[in-house]
């Protein structure tokens, strides 16, 4: 486990706390989900294979989340994706795998366009998406809305959901609603220009897993791997799910060599 403490830098006006362990390439950046942090068990048991593997792995706490600093009620899929883009830049060199994790499959689908914008496709290697969640408040949540948390997202900004993994409810903005339409990828073909592997538990009570067949139709055909997990829940935190988790990155860095 890695106890040393984080790195901090500035980005999107924010103070972002980072963890980077020096290593072979390519290397593994961890993104997380809405309101995790980089000191989860997925994140940890990555730190663990990286360290035992000489392989260079980078991870960091949005705005709002873990030891960084900024509300959370501030953040959108821009800001935190903006973040993502300055640490893989600041941190990181040659090709990286994405590990995301729910929201933060969306940002690594989000962080792949921005790259190949600026002509940076090159940098990655491959994704690992557990659970992916992209679109998840187009997609996922405005169809559950009920006429009451639609007043309540309008008159007062925000509306507050019962979180299964936090005493504090789970916030959700305006802002982040208004914003992730501006950021959804499921709208067309996702040219990832990388292998790409889903891990999707049939039990999981948050992202349903035709959600995860939803994304498979917006990739590419070819080097699109997608594993369903029959009772596993959205964390994938069970021991056979890291399992399955180690043994499907492996699988990408020996693509990725």
């Amino acid at each position: 486990m890695d106890d040393t403490a984080p790195t901090f830098m500035e980005a999107e006006g924010d103070r972002i706390a980072v963890r980077h362990r020096a290593g072979g390439a390519p290397g593994i950046v961890w993104l997380g989900g809405y309101r995790s942090d980089m000191k989860g068990t997925k994140a940890e048991a990555l730190d663990q294979w990286a360290e035992a593997g000489g392989r260079a792995y980078t991870r960091h706490d949005y705005s709002g989340h873990g030891e960084s600093g900024g509300e959370f009620r501030d953040g959108t899929i821009s800001r935190w994706l903006g973040q993502s883009l300055v640490v893989l830049r600041r941190f990181t060199e040659g090709p990286q795998i994405l590990v995301g994790s729910s929201m933060g499959a969306w940002i690594a689908l989000r962080m792949i366009q921005e790259l190949q914008k600026a002509g940076e496709g090159s940098r990655i290697g491959g994704l690992l998406l557990l659970a992916p969640a992209p679109d998840f408040t187009s997609d996922l949540m405005e169809p559950q809305l009920t006429d009451a948390l639609r007043q309540d997202l309008a008159t007062r900004g925000y509306i507050e959901e019962h979180s299964e993994y936090s005493p504090e409810p789970n916030i959700y903005t305006r802002a982040l609603f208004e914003d992730g339409a501006r950021n959804r990828v499921l709208l067309g073909l996702i040219d990832t220009h990388c292998p790409v592997h889903i891990l999707q538990g049939m039990a999981d009570p948050d992202v349903p897993y035709t959600h995860a067949l939803k994304l498979v139709e917006h990739l590419p055909a070819d080097d699109v791997t997608l594993s369903l997990i029959r009772d596993g829940d959205h964390r994938l935190s069970r021991p056979q799910d890291l399992a399955m988790m180690i043994g499907a990155l492996e699988g990408l860095v020996e693509r990725t060599r």
